[in-house]
């Protein structure tokens, strides 16, 4: 059961050349175990690629039961790996329902600050009647302070004669 502390060296199989292609010169070096090993791995990387290409629809389908049962969880995350060739850079991602309504809220306050401007809101007739009203103040002011300068002035003229 146990071989000790270290392992026997691998040995594989020998591979003997015959005397014509030792003659032709073309005999098969003898390989490392490494060698062999890196050859085999080709081989099979080949003969899996082959297969591939068969068996992509079952690769894809999932691990364990899921390949024998197909169900329909609402769940179960499917990986969306798009390629940069096939982005479709015209789609527009569909928006979260708090980025929708935020959108939303800019576009009607950006509508009520236009709307205030044109003074078409209540807000802004208030405030323009609130403003035409402190304008009338301010002129019956200035006609006062006018009218008021006058007369200072008429009785420094008539304080003087």
């Amino acid at each position: 059961m146990g071989r000790g502390k270290f392992k026997g060296k691998p040995t594989g199989r020998r591979n003997f050349s015959t005397p014509e292609e030792m003659v032709a010169g073309t005999a098969a070096r003898p390989r490392t175990f490494k060698q062999q090993e890196q050859a085999e791995d080709e081989e099979r990387e080949e003969h899996e690629e082959e297969s591939e290409n068969d068996s992509e629809e079952d690769s894809q389908k999932g691990k364990g039961t899921l390949r024998i049962i197909e169900i329909e969880n609402p769940n179960l995350v499917k990986p969306k790996t798009v390629k940069a060739k096939e982005a479709d850079l015209g789609r527009t991602t569909e928006l979260s329902r708090r980025e929708r309504e935020e959108i939303e809220k800019q576009k009607a306050r950006e509508r009520y600050m236009r709307l205030q401007e044109q003074g078409k809101t209540e807000q802004a007739r208030k405030d323009l009647e609130r403003l035409a009203l402190i304008r009338r103040q301010r002129a019956e002011a200035a006609k006062k302070r006018d009218e008021e300068k006058a007369a200072k002035e008429q009785k420094k003229v008539e304080a003087r004669k």
